[in-house]
């Protein structure tokens, strides 16, 4: 089996499913509880918030978990209304981000907000200048994803917040950092952002956990409350399971990350410039982060190509796994014809992957589809 899916998901690494069996099997008490297991439990729970902190460049007490990244794009959007709603009614976000922001801002939207959705270039990146002249007085929230899920495009993040803090100085940055985590580098403490939010399992580490960090000093509103667990900003019982995981899969990914971008990096550019060689097979999007290629064959369904490769054991996908089976809003937005869109497959890497597997993939594709 050849996986090209890993912006997707990724198969959890050995190191997050021994944490995950420990927990679930060893150490499954309570970190609430005031007894040995407990504490054991909640030692466990520190542990993993430190080691999410450190791949993040954050302060521990600053990292929040959650369910996953859609949880936390949400809780941003209703903690932002509920604390500067008052100030202003004015959202901006991109008209390419993932579903887990754009359904929150068209929900605003229509509770009276104003929400603009800046658009991108035929690159899927989405500029500076685009972001100022969009920025009032009013704006309250600015939502900029930090890598595109489907074509790979990097927003210029730092130079977007500093334009935020000039034009519209009490409005928050947030950032959608699901598919730039582990995969671009940056640290939270540097960025800048007020808000980001981050995945376990496209990192390596299991489903059903993620995290947003906020930035220190800031009173966002709390997502649950009951028993006051996360310090009271989303109550209930931690899954230490999955956080002990995504923990485990963070220290590891952040120990080799200057060498797994470099390999990604090496798998990108093999890919595309083999791809581009083939007569009919269109590659689109910035080609920036290291981990996404984006490419299309005309005349072929995307199912289709998805199909014939799932023959050879190769599986990729078409844009976000999310979308299932939509149009893709993010190509639509870049403005590529309609037999591109309708034909377009990602190709989307990890550490895990070979040069030998995208040799592979090239092969199946020249076989099956092209001259045909």
């Amino acid at each position: 089996m050849i996986y090209f899916d890993n912006s997707a998901t990724t198969r959890p690494c050995e190191e997050a499913v021994a944490a995950v069996t420990e927990l679930l099997r060893d150490c499954w008490g309570n970190p609430s509880s005031l007894h040995n297991l407990g504490m054991d439990a909640a030692r466990r729970l520190s542990q993993a918030r430190r080691q999410v902190a450190a791949a993040l460049g954050a302060e521990p007490d600053r990292v929040f978990f959650t369910s996953g990244g859609t949880e936390a794009d949400n809780w941003v959007f209703h903690g932002a209304a509920k604390r500067l709603g008052k100030r202003g009614r004015h959202i901006i976000t991109t008209a390419v981000e993932h579903h887990a922001v754009l359904h929150p801002a068209k929900e605003f939207e229509q509770q009276g907000f104003e929400v603009t959705y800046l658009q991108p270039d035929e690159s899927g990146t989405v500029s500076v200048e685009t972001l100022e002249a969009a920025l009032r007085p009013d704006t309250i929230l600015v939502s900029v994803m930090m890598v595109n899920n489907e074509c790979g495009a990097v927003m210029p993040l730092q130079q977007m917040i500093r334009a935020t803090r000039r034009k519209s100085p009490n409005a928050l940055f947030h950032t959608d950092a699901v598919q730039g985590f582990l995969k671009v580098p940056f640290k939270a403490k540097t960025l800048g952002a007020d808000l980001i939010s981050i995945s376990g399992h496209k990192v390596h580490g299991p489903k059903g956990v993620g995290a947003l960090y906020i930035k220190p000093g800031l009173p966002l509103p709390a997502l649950l409350h009951g028993g006051g667990q996360e310090r009271n900003f989303r109550s209930g019982t931690e899954g230490l399971p999955a956080i002990c995981g995504f923990g485990a899969a963070c220290a590891v990914g952040a120990a080799s990350l200057k060498a797994d971008i470099t390999h990604m990096e090496a798998l990108r550019d093999h890919c595309r410039d083999a791809l581009s060689k083939l007569p009919g097979v269109v590659l689109f999007g910035a080609a920036a982060a290291p981990h996404i290629v984006g490419m299309s064959i005309p005349g072929h369904r995307s199912q289709e190509l998805i199909n014939r490769l799932q023959d050879r054991e190769i599986y990729v996908s078409a844009g976000s796994a999310c979308a299932k089976g939509h149009r893709s809003h993010v190509l639509e937005a870049m403005g590529l014809p309609a037999d591109v869109i309708d034909g377009a497959i990602r190709i989307s890497f990890s550490h895990e992957n070979t040069l030998e597997d995208v040799d592979a993939l090239i092969m199946a594709i020249r076989e099956d589809f092209i001259g045909k």
